[in-house]
């Protein structure tokens, strides 16, 4: 299969890039001038450098699908609320319409758990159909970048696979981010400040994120202007202090975690926890 990639050297992208081109796959992967993925690949794909909001038909024409990985506003980028909408809810449109007249059916496009919001507080599980109910920027042009996706799906009747990544984590994340900074900690034998950490969430391995958007791409059963949409998980929740825990055991931490010294974020959900179960549209 040919894909066509965006987000190809960030966390998640480097992953799915990696996942496809061992897997023998054709992929062009989109990138910024320069930028390279935060993992070694196997070997390299088609490079094109261009910026997201001027790709054409011409650019993806001969792909099977389009995965579709980048996003403004991703930790630690900053983007205010016109940047936000302008490349997660417009560029995206954009990409799908001119896959469409490519003549390529089938987008998956990466969406995130954030996108639930206070509607997190109604569930024990999330399903993937819950109410959008986002409480900051990112999060919300997330969930207007999702509305504009499926309804596009299915006034063009295009094959749309829309994955929900709950919290991954893995090699090449950010370092600021909750598990590169807890790993960097433990390696160099430092205290690690933290909150009580009583927050419930879903930690995926980013490998396993991979393969999910993979298979999305591969499968056979979506049925054009039906859209799935799917929480992308590990279906084991736990709470941050004991996935701290496990980590500082296994990496053998001569320091300590210092739990409760950080405060909880403003507007801090504290149960993010995906329903498995797959939503097919009517």
């Amino acid at each position: 299969m040919k894909l066509f990639l965006t987000g190809g050297t960030g966390f998640i992208g480097s992953h799915v890039l990696a996942r496809a081109l061992a897997a023998g796959h054709s992929v062009v992967a989109l990138r910024r001038p320069g930028s390279r993925p935060k993992i070694t690949l196997p070997t390299e794909p088609t490079w094109l450098e261009k910026p997201i909001d001027q790709l054409g038909a011409a650019d993806l024409r001969g792909c099977d699908a389009v995965v579709h990985l980048a996003s403004a506003g991703v930790s630690p980028q900053k983007a205010s609320w016109p940047e936000l909408l302008q490349w997660n809810v417009c560029a995206s449109v954009a990409l799908m319409q001119a896959a469409q007249m490519a003549g390529i059916r089938r987008i998956v496009v990466a969406g995130t758990f954030a996108e639930y919001g206070r509607s997190a507080d109604r569930y024990e599980f999330i399903p993937a159909d819950a109410p959008l109910l986002p409480t900051y920027a990112y999060a919300g042009s997330k969930a207007a970048a999702f509305a504009a996706a499926y309804s596009l799906a299915v006034e063009a009747g295009m094959e749309l696979a829309y994955l929900r990544i709950f919290s991954a984590y893995g090699e090449g994340q950010f370092e600021g981010n909750f598990w590169p900074s807890l790993r960097a900690a433990a390696h160099s034998g430092r205290d690690f400040e933290m909150t009580a950490g009583e927050q419930i969430r879903d930690y995926v391995a980013v490998e396993l994120v991979a393969d999910a958007f993979l298979a999305a791409a591969l499968r056979t059963d979506i049925v054009p202007g039906r859209p799935l949409v799917r929480n992308v998980g590990s279906g084991q929740p736990t709470t941050m202090r004991a996935f701290a825990e496990h980590w500082w055991r296994e990496w053998k931490a001569p320091g300590h975690l210092l739990t409760g010294r950080l405060p909880y974020r403003a507007n801090e959900v504290m149960r993010f926890v995906p329903d498995m179960q797959e939503e097919v549209g009517p």
